[in-house]
């Protein structure tokens, strides 16, 4: 564990709006952990402009933590109930994320119980893991939006000081993912490939030629990668949504999401 201070780009308004978030929280001892770009910037030292903030709470926190911001007098909104909550103040908000889209992430105690230490805009924060912050960050593979580069970053910067074990554990039946995350690391830096341990490769290549022990019949997965790309699979093909069919998403979840898809291609 270390500390580090993650200051924003300089603006005071959002920089006031910001820290009372974060204040009100510690304040009314509500757990959350500091993720996004402003964690990547911490694993990976990449600085980049971020457009909001992202926080991370438990799922039985996230009631009490909006209800802190609408007594502070902030807007809250939850426009998808099964993993996000918005904070606003006036055209600034705070994603407060309590899963990930696909329903496969979600935040439980042990992000809290590994998670770093920082600073942000003088207020003592914790940050999401590295482990946590690459699991969720694997999953992300949409046609506006694709995770790839910040996995390969995490591993070249923090590869060898990850807990492959716990990673190992966060993917599951999924390894798959990671071991496609892992092979694109090794095509993407030829020369640091001993940042990646050769038994979690094997481990994983072995888990591959072993077959699929949840496998359904006419199953597509790809839905757990892309809520969009995969969808003419399941409307049109036949294929069967392993979102429903794994228990990870009900169908009035995946319908609010996927209504969403013309949204956030307008943007």
């Amino acid at each position: 564990m270390h500390s580090a201070s993650i200051e924003p780009p300089f603006d005071e308004e959002v920089h006031a709006f910001y820290r009372d978030v974060l204040s009100t929280l510690r304040d009314e001892g509500v757990p959350f952990l500091l993720g996004g770009g402003y964690a990547m910037r911490h694993w990976t030292g990449i600085a980049r402009d971020s457009k909001d903030l992202d926080l991370f709470l438990r799922p039985d926190d996230c009631a009490r933590g909006l209800e802190a911001m609408r007594r502070r007098g902030y807007l809250t909104t939850t426009p998808f109930p099964h993993w996000l909550a918005k904070v606003y103040d006036g055209d600034l908000y705070v994603d407060v994320i309590y899963n990930s889209g696909n329903g496969l992430t979600k935040v439980d105690d042990g992000w809290f119980e590994h998670a770093d230490d920082g600073r942000m805009l003088g207020v003592p924060v914790k940050i999401c893991p590295a482990e946590e912050t690459l699991w969720s960050k694997s999953f992300v593979i949409e046609r506006e939006r694709c995770d790839v580069a910040d996995v390969a970053h995490l591993l070249r910067a923090q590869g060898p000081h990850l807990d492959w074990h716990r990673l190992l554990a966060r993917f599951e039946e999924n390894g798959r993912v990671l071991f496609a995350h892992l092979v694109l690391f090794g095509f993407i830096y030829p020369n640091e490939s001993d940042k990646v341990p050769r038994w979690v490769l094997d481990h994983l290549f072995d888990q591959v030629r072993g077959g699929e022990t949840r496998a359904a019949e006419g199953l597509c997965r790809g839905t757990l990668l892309s809520r969009a790309q995969f969808l003419i699979d399941i409307e049109r093909w036949g294929y069967k949504d392993a979102r429903t069919e794994l228990g990870i998403m009900r169908p009035s979840q995946i319908e609010i999401w996927t209504a969403a898809i013309a949204d956030s291609r307008s943007r």
